[in-house]
């Protein structure tokens, strides 16, 4: 019994392995195909496969080394419907690649084709062409913006502290909350009922421990701030999955729902591209650290204020670099000397600044 079994186990795992690869077929019976024919091993997406994602780079793995003068972009084609899908075609070991040189549209049916002039190293060619299909998510629809409640009320909004080294300047207000006014240091304050004033910051500054109705006003803003922190977090069928690994440097980001399990580098200019109602919600779940002398920019009529960068970690922006967008961190958010930001600074913890220029979106 147990030798039947477990035969039984292998004869299961065989059909299996057999099933999953495309394009296979025993070769050493069918008296029309050379027994000796490369078959795809495996492929990604997966026949049928939905929900991926629109940077996708299509991977096939073969049975055997190939040649590699016979994996091309002839051989191998990605196409919507009847359309090519430009791209790039490169092979190593036993897996080819396809990299779109465009981002792929959002909920779309896609095809790939291996033909058969594809060869192994001994020149034996596929015994026919192979073909599957998979469906990109993402959403058509225009990404809603994350609604910050009265968290929007402030460029700078902290819990724990807000720290600022001289010569820094403010254009909107400045709030902390659960914290006292003590923990907002390098400002000169001057005191109202209410708020705060100071020379670098055109608008108001306020803190929890300030008269009525401040305490009450800034618990429900930070209440918001969390509540947008987690709706952003919490959006879902993401249009880009592991951009550029992290590295978006140099890069044009268009529109939609971006996700990084680890941390996200921009050590070189970025670009945001697309229309005044456009969103960008970037889900960081490490940190985000920006490299001295890069700058953000915007074209096309991008607006600071639909992007939200999502950080589990510490937003870091380098000296002298400007950054755009509302930055919602759950650990810390810090300006080193000279940097400028266009957006919001909403810390769960502390907001640390060093001769910035920090201004609200329009």
């Amino acid at each position: 019994m147990k030798a039947n079994t477990f035969f039984s186990a292998i004869l299961m795992a065989s059909l299996f392995l057999t099933s999953f690869m495309i394009g296979c077929s025993d070769n050493s019976t069918d008296p029309d195909i050379d027994p000796d024919a490369p078959v795809i091993y495996s492929t990604s997406p997966m026949n049928d496969e939905n929900n991926i994602e629109r940077n996708k780079v299509v991977e096939i793995t073969f049975d055997q080394a190939m040649d590699p003068s016979t994996i091309n972009n002839s051989t191998i084609r990605l196409q919507e419907g009847s359309t090519p899908v430009s791209g790039s075609v490169d092979y190593s070991g036993t897996t080819a690649t396809f990299t779109s040189e465009n981002v792929l549209a959002a909920q779309t049916d896609y095809t790939v084709t291996v033909s058969a002039d594809a060869r192994s190293l001994e020149g034996v060619a596929l015994a026919n062409d192979n073909s599957w299909s998979f469906t990109t998510g993402g959403s058509s629809d225009q990404l809603e913006a994350v609604d910050l409640g009265t968290a929007g009320n402030y460029v700078v909004l902290a819990k724990s502290a807000i720290n600022n080294n001289t010569t820094s300047a403010f254009t909107g207000d400045l709030g902390l909350s659960p914290m006292a006014e003590s923990f907002i240091t390098g400002f000169s304050q001057t005191s109202a009922t209410g708020y705060s004033t100071s020379d670098q910051v055109t608008g108001r500054i306020y803190a929890a421990d300030m008269t009525d109705p401040t305490p009450a006003n800034l618990t429900t803003a930070v209440e918001n701030m969390t509540t947008a922190y987690d709706d952003a977090a919490g959006r879902t069928a993401p249009d880009f999955v592991e951009l550029y690994t992290g590295e978006i440097g140099g890069r044009t980001l268009s529109p939609g729902l971006y996700k990084w399990s680890n941390t996200v580098l921009v050590t070189e200019d970025v670009t945001f591209s697309g229309d005044e109602n456009d969103v960008w919600i970037l889900q960081i779940a490490e940190n985000i650290t920006m490299s001295s002398d890069v700058t953000i920019t915007l074209s096309g009529g991008a607006q600071a204020k639909n992007i939200f960068w999502q950080v589990a970690g510490e937003a870091t922006i380098g000296t002298t670099s400007h950054f755009e967008g509302i930055i919602l961190s759950m650990t810390g958010i810090t300006l080193n000397t000279g940097a400028s930001l266009n957006g919001r600074v909403l810390a769960q913890t502390a907001a640390i600044f060093d001769a910035n220029t920090v201004v609200e979106p329009q």
